[in-house]
């Protein structure tokens, strides 16, 4: 990513938490520390410490359910790996237009999986067309076609929408008689499940998701997915992908430890729910301006809305941070575990006054553009 930093001198507000990305962040105290705590002694390296047996079993309790996990250092890899791992080269994965699997991950899942094919489906609100999925298997079976094999699903969306447990079960039951693999890609995973209040089994397991690949980095980790497969079948050798890929971590106990503290404890259901209620009050702020245009509704910790240009310039020249080309267009504005209500006042105050006069404002940008999509 590139980027101008924030001119300190600027006659507006010192802005010291933005909107573009929860990967903005810095790391949670609990992570943090749980990393510290285990940065004691010496201990076998590429998973053989106490650290990841113990975060291993620490979410196959989380899931209610035995389950093989692995630990990754990001999210693109954690995708594009357990693609690889239940699908063949000659295969297709079936997901949204606007999915990560497709829109940002620089062809990895094709790279790792030596050529499956990624066909894409519409729908509403970011969720797939579960119709327009059953057409796209259905529509050849000849030897010609990319056989299709598995079903990916974001959670929550890339606009921030999120699947009910009855919507994933549907997923699960058209895959089933489909022949479909289901995996989910759970970057904002505890924030989908936050916004639901409901068990981490409903919404994998028990809807009948094969494997789902478990973000932290966006819930205050400093790094690190966890890749959870609940088809255990699907998991023989992936360990041997995992260090083909350059995945398989010496010091494993430093990606693996957070996971204890983060689960055991509900500080992921603590950061997440913060994420998600300053995103709600973002959202209700922004509603109450005339001439902004709420694009979908906020239900985990993101808030699209339709912006004028112009005003989107405003905010920018005042040192505003945030994505424009996500979903399908308009600008997102993502709170992270951090967010506090005052920098979303602080947000809604210059888009108001932005909207009111955008022609008073500074003309020259004190910010970079920003790149990463995440």
């Amino acid at each position: 990513m590139k980027s101008t930093p924030i001119n300190p001198k600027s006659e507006h507000h010192r802005i010291n938490r933005q909107f573009a990305s929860d990967n903005y962040a810095g790391i949670c105290p609990q992570a943090w520390d749980a990393m510290q705590q285990a940065n004691t002694g010496h201990t076998p390296a590429y998973g053989e410490d106490p650290w990841t047996t113990k975060a291993t079993d620490t979410i196959r309790n989380f899931f209610e359910t035995n389950c093989e996990v692995f630990f990754v250092f990001n999210g693109t890899a954690a995708n594009s790996l357990a693609v690889s791992a239940l699908c063949q080269p000659y295969h297709s994965v079936i997901c949204h237009e606007t999915a990560h699997l497709e829109t940002d991950e620089c062809g990895a899942t094709e790279f790792f999986s030596n050529g499956t094919k990624i066909l894409l489906v519409p729908g509403s609100h970011g969720k797939v067309d579960l119709a327009e999925v059953e057409k796209t298997v259905k529509r050849r079976s000849d030897i010609h076609y990319p056989k299709p094999r598995m079903l990916s699903l974001s959670q929550a969306t890339e606009v921030g929408t999120v699947y009910t447990a009855d919507e994933l079960s549907q997923a699960g039951e058209l895959c089933d008689r489909l022949g479909l693999s289901l995996h989910v890609d759970g970057a904002r995973f505890v924030n989908a499940l936050a916004h639901l209040n409901t068990s981490p089994a409903d919404l994998t397991w028990k809807a009948g998701v094969d494997v789902l690949c478990f973000g932290g980095t966006k819930n205050g980790m400093a790094v690190g997915d966890a890749i959870v497969f609940f088809n255990i079948d699907a998991a023989r050798d992936f360990e041997f992908r995992c260090k083909q890929a350059g995945q398989l971590a010496s010091k494993m106990r430093f990606l693996s430890a957070p996971w204890i503290s983060m689960l055991e404890n509900n500080h992921w259901h603590l950061h997440a729910a913060n994420a998600n209620r300053c995103a709600s009050i973002l959202e209700t702020k922004l509603q109450q301006i005339p001439g902004v245009r709420l694009l979908y509704p906020s239900q985990a910790n993101s808030v699209f809305v339709e912006l004028p240009p112009l005003v989107i310039e405003t905010l920018r020249s005042r040192g505003w941070l945030f994505y424009t080309f996500i979903g399908v267009g308009g600008a997102r504005f993502v709170c992270a575990w951090d967010s506090t209500e005052t920098d979303v006042e602080a947000l809604a105050k210059d888009v108001q006054q932005a909207m009111n006069n955008p022609d008073s404002q500074p003309a020259s940008p004190t910010h970079g553009t920003t790149e990463d999509p995440s």
